[in-house]
């Protein structure tokens, strides 16, 4: 092959690779965004995973939290709940559901909060934030609720949390994150 018919075939290659990369971006885009029905959501925390612990705890948390396209500049007009779930390996358990009133992302880190509308724990009608870094098998996840001070006279604002400092037990994470993109 002369050089000439070899550079067509590499720029014949590049070229094909790049279709094929543009159009496996805009399917990720159009299912991002309800299929072409409308802009994508301003930001979203969507999963379930369970946490690892060594003394075999099943502690688990799930999310459906979102942001509305047309709500991007306020991320106190997210929507949606969370829940988790801590059975104690003597048994004894503890749960809580929240509804979501704040949720902020950046990257693959979510932080959302949410008032306790449903629990068996102190938590009820109090706010609680969680933090989660969407990692692939690898999520961590973190929570308002590692300090010191008493549930019951926290008073926790809106969007803040611990970092994720938690690891996902493998094979259970599949958290979602979808980056918010506020118009700065």
């Amino acid at each position: 092959m002369n050089r000439v018919a070899h550079r067509r075939t590499k720029i014949a290659a590049l070229a094909t690779a790049l279709l094929i990369s543009a159009g496996a971006a805009g399917s990720a885009v159009a299912s991002g965004d309800g299929a072409g029905t409308g802009p994508r959501e301003a930001a979203a925390l969507t999963g379930t995973a369970k946490l690892y612990r060594s003394a075999g705890d099943d502690i688990s948390f799930t999310f459906d939290a979102h942001l509305a396209a047309e709500d991007t500049m306020d991320p106190e007009a997210a929507t949606g709940t969370f829940s988790f779930r801590h059975v104690f390996p003597d048994g004894r358990s503890a749960w809580a559901k929240a509804r979501v009133d704040c949720l902020v992302t950046g990257g693959r880190v979510a932080v959302v909060t949410g008032v306790v509308t449903d629990s068996d724990t102190p938590f009820k009608g109090k706010r609680v934030g969680i933090s989660v870094h969407d990692q692939g098998r690898h999520d961590r996840l973190g929570y308002s609720w590692i300090g010191s001070e008493p549930e019951e006279t926290k008073k926790l604002p809106k969007c803040v949390s611990a970092a994720p400092f938690e690891k996902v037990k493998a094979g259970t994470g599949d958290f979602r994150v979808l980056p918010w993109q506020p118009k700065l």
